[in-house]
């Protein structure tokens, strides 16, 4: 028994004992410490004793930092890796790490970096990751580091930043983010905002924070960066009212346009869910001349949704397959807008035209719903739906397309579907 006793504080003595064989271990500032700075290593060696809490791997040649890299040293509360020539940090490199309070991850090559690992170092009190490759940051990468004090993310790549980044940094006292090569677009103007107005956090070199581009204000100082022309987009959708008495052809084309407005100028995306499924389009996917342009999806020349760089959307031989809700989305650096509209096809002896009409003229005289200006029907709020159809002969369908720049009432030899087949505008309900 005595020497099974024995034996097994040999074990105990020896898994608190176990030390890399080129790394010093031993009792710091009253911590278990383990020194493997300036070793020249390739990798994180094995072998740590399971209780060490400071480690250092400083000045290196760590290439990255795998999966799993620090699973032995679960308690670790201060990590140490500046100075290696890391590229990147694998997902899963450091999320074991639940009590680290400091990271330092400056001086090296870092242009890949796991961020979500940071979710579960909730305890981090110190980031240091200055002096890397960074070019991205994501909006939440910092949401669970509520007791950061000190980061640094200086002389990286950073172009832009989110808005919002620094909002969960509850205690942080102090950022320094000079010496990156920033846009000053409307994009940045927030972070200007809020360094200078909104925040306590001190933020040395300010002078240091500086634009890159657009050229003309090269060199210039965020601080002293003028006022921008910016504003968040906004989309409109709008049509002329129906023509009566149009007679139908064979063959028409449904044209929808979306009139988008926003600085800096929108991307517009066509979101278009039929019953035989969802399309998505990034505008425009064709030229002027309806054809598909270079790098576009399309089983011949000509394809099915049309999408114009001026915000036209045609829709040639339009049909049952083609009813739906087709909806614009213009996106840019301020956030986004969205307006939709759904089409539906009835023919005669449904009753559904005298039923619209009387719907819709009701809502006229109660002054809700639709409203005219110009000869355009807009919707007069976001909960209206507001069905257009143009209609053009059989075979010309490039009379539906309009000019560059020019809105969808200038449309040329466009008919509204009559007598012999009844397109439903259920709008305004």
């Amino acid at each position: 028994m005595q020497a099974l006793c024995l034996l097994c504080w040999a074990v105990l003595l020896n898994l608190v004992q176990a030390c890399p064989e080129s790394c010093g271990c031993g009792e710091k500032y009253g911590f278990q410490s383990v020194d493997c700075a300036y070793r020249d290593l390739e990798a994180v060696p094995p072998g740590f004793p399971a209780n060490v809490t400071l480690l250092s791997l400083s000045a290196n040649r760590l290439p990255g930092l795998p999966e799993g890299a620090f699973k032995e040293v679960p308690l670790l509360q201060s990590l140490w890796l500046a100075h290696n020539e890391i590229r990147s940090v694998a997902a899963g490199a450091l999320v074991s790490l639940g009590h680290l309070k400091s990271l330092d991850l400056s001086h090296n090559l870092i242009s890949e970096f796991a961020w979500s690992d940071l979710h579960n170092l909730s305890a981090l009190q110190l980031l240091k990751m200055d002096s890397n490759e960074l070019a991205f940051i994501p909006r939440d990468a910092f949401r669970s580091l509520r007791a950061l004090r000190s980061l640094q993310l200086n002389h990286n790549r950073l172009h832009s930043l989110a808005e919002g980044t620094f909002e969960p940094l509850t205690a942080l006292s102090h950022l320094q983010i000079n010496d990156n090569p920033f846009d000053c677009t409307c994009g940045i103007v927030w972070f200007k905002t809020w360094a200078l107005a909104a925040t306590a956090v001190s933020i040395p070199e300010r002078d240091n924070i500086a634009c890159t581009s657009p050229h003309v204000l090269k060199g210039t100082p965020l601080s002293r960066l003028p006022p921008l022309p910016c504003s968040a987009p906004s989309v409109q959708l709008s049509y002329q009212p129906s023509q009566d008495g149009a007679e139908l052809r064979p063959g028409f084309v449904l044209a929808l346009h979306c009139d988008v407005d926003g600085q800096p100028v929108p991307q517009l995306h066509w979101h278009i869910h039929t019953p035989g499924g969802t399309v998505e389009i990034a505008s425009p996917n064709v030229g002027t001349d309806g054809r598909t342009l270079p790098g576009a999806l399309a089983a011949s020349g000509r394809p099915r949704f049309q999408a114009f760089a001026n915000g036209s959307l045609l829709i040639p031989d339009f049909g049952k397959l083609e009813e739906g809700t087709y909806s614009c989305l213009a996106t840019n650096e301020l956030g986004s807008a969205e307006s939709s509209v759904n089409v539906a096809l009835a023919t005669p002896g449904e009753g559904s035209e005298d039923t619209l009409g009387r719907r819709f003229h009701g809502k006229a005289v109660e002054g809700k719903g639709c409203y005219t200006v110009d000869n355009e029907v807009q919707p007069s709020g976001p909960e209206d739906n507001v069905f257009i159809i143009y209609l053009s002969r059989a075979g010309v369908p490039e009379a539906a397309i309009a000019a560059e720049g020019k809105p969808a009432q200038q449309l040329s030899g466009l008919l509204l579907l009559g007598q012999s087949l009844l397109v439903l505008s259920l709008a305004c309900f």
